[in-house]
């Protein structure tokens, strides 16, 4: 008789009843060989012995047991592990007795190489980033008000069920009136679908504009992710060099009088990872070219809100007059980036064949949070974080490029950013963000990787340092940090 009670454990502390426990254990022993079909079991008193249990404990794990035909009772005989079962080819104790998966496959599956990169750490301690809000001026109290308002009605429960692929109405036609009033969007409800951040957008968009290497057009330095989620649909990238006027449009005109161009990624207001702004000019230009070579533009709009000296320049999107543009950004911006909340806007025959797709791998968002949303945006408690938030970093963007200007100045150049989240900051040639990257780590300082920016060699030895989520007090230790660091490394 094999040893149960070295096999199985017991946890009192845990609210899975004991019966299930020890039932769950002797299947687990039974699927990897160890209690072989047909095999003997104890009698219910000495199953209780065993595992110190009532003898009511042990009969109703026998009779779980029993009921999903793992065994069978012979009269007069005993109880014995069901002789119908296949014969399984016993595996070492130690690998099976406590029914953990390995860590490898037991199956062949296709490995996306191309997506192999250092995903980005959930921050702890002293952290620099790329440049996300600050949880910590949330409107927490804004969104749990009108999130209970919704559940708590009982005619507002059909939200609970299955709604809309392409989102909640409510938000839908609030964001359409919003995007109207604040962007010069000329768009309806049925121009936009409710998406869970601006990332799904560019996948969803990707999937129904490539395949077989058609091509798509970014600046050398880019968001990494747009590259990798094009690449994955099937995109060929080309590269187009960016200045302080954001990308080049000369180039472009050049690149399509060449080739079939399908597709252009831009970041218009604040170009990732640079932070500089589309000129007025090359948005013309582009939107000239787009209507003419006939390829869409994805624009990723993920921080209008965030601007600091003069209005924006209104999105490409503002000025689409023949449907080439394709908008996205994202509330999670501004609220936080748990609250997975975006917004594609696209000519409504795309976005239709976009609800198609969609609903295989996501069948819809919470459809009560996209409620909450746009009550606090007809509310006006969106517009008031909005304005709070941007006060906030502002005065934060201008204390840490001061930092960077008197504490760092012999090691790095940067231009302070008209907008946005993030300072593009470049190092000195003879120094090296990836030692430097290694030595804050030892301090308890993460900072940003170079790698993600140099994806085509064309960073310049530039990161973005984000100022937005860390306050005064933090920025002082993090900037004292880099400046002994970069000093050492000299």
């Amino acid at each position: 008789m094999v040893a149960l009670q070295n096999l199985i454990s017991i946890n009192r502390q845990t609210e899975l009843p004991v019966y299930l426990q020890i039932s769950n254990g002797l299947v687990q022993q039974i699927k990897a060989g160890v209690l072989a079909s047909g095999s003997r079991l104890p009698g219910t008193r000495a199953l209780a012995d065993i595992f110190q249990v009532h003898r009511k404990t042990a009969v109703a794990a026998y009779d779980e047991l029993l009921s999903q035909g793992w065994i069978e009772v012979r009269p007069s005989q005993g109880t014995y592990v069901s002789e119908s079962l296949p014969t399984i080819a016993p595996r070492s104790i130690g690998e099976v007795s406590n029914g953990v998966k390995g860590q490898n496959a037991g199956f062949s599956f296709y490995q996306k190489l191309n997506l192999h990169r250092i995903l980005p750490l959930i921050p702890y301690g002293l952290t620099l980033d790329e440049g996300i809000p600050d949880v910590r001026i949330t409107p927490v109290d804004e969104i749990i008000k009108h999130y209970k308002s919704i559940v708590a009605r009982s005619y507002n429960r059909r939200h609970l069920s299955y709604g809309s692929v392409y989102g909640d109405d409510l938000l839908r036609e609030t964001l359409a009136e919003f995007l109207q009033e604040t962007r010069g969007m000329k768009v309806q409800k049925e121009n936009v679908m409710i998406i869970r951040g601006s990332q799904m957008g560019m996948f969803l968009s990707s999937q129904l504009l490539f395949k077989n290497g058609e091509l798509a057009v970014v600046g050398e330095t880019n968001y990494i992710a747009a590259n990798l989620t094009m690449q994955e649909a099937g995109a060929s990238i080309k590269t187009i060099p960016v200045d302080e006027r954001g990308i080049d449009t000369q180039h472009l005109t050049e690149l399509c009088e060449k080739e079939k161009v399908r597709a252009v990624f831009v970041t218009s207001h604040h170009h990732h990872p640079t932070t500089v702004t589309l000129s007025a000019e090359r948005r013309i230009e582009l939107l000239q070219l787009a209507e003419k070579y006939g390829f869409a533009i994805l624009e990723d709009d993920y921080d209008y809100d965030f601007h600091y000296r003069n209005a924006p320049l209104l999105p490409l999107a503002s000025a689409d007059r023949s449907g080439q543009v394709i908008y996205m950004g994202a509330i999670c911006k501004i609220v936080a980036p748990a609250y997975r909340v975006g917004y594609l806007v696209a000519p409504k025959n795309f976005i239709e064949e976009v609800g198609h797709f969609r609903r295989i791998i996501d069948r819809q968002g919470d459809a009560i949070l996209e409620r909450s949303i746009a009550l606090m945006i007809r509310q006006g408690d969106y517009q008031r974080h909005t304005k709070k938030a941007l006060k906030i970093y502002r005065e934060r963007r201008d204390h840490f490029c001061r930092l960077l200007e008197t504490q760092l100045g012999d090691f790095v150049r940067f231009k302070v950013p008209e907008g946005g989240l993030a300072v593009w900051v470049e190092l000195r040639e003879e120094l090296n963000w990836l030692d430097i990257a290694r030595a804050c780590k030892e301090r308890g300082l993460m900072i940003p990787n170079y790698d993600t920016y140099n994806y085509n060699n064309t960073a310049k030895n530039g990161i973005r340092m984000g100022f937005a989520s860390i306050n005064f007090e933090e920025q002082i230790r993090i900037v004292s940090i880099l400046k002994e660091v970069m000093t050492n490394c000299i």
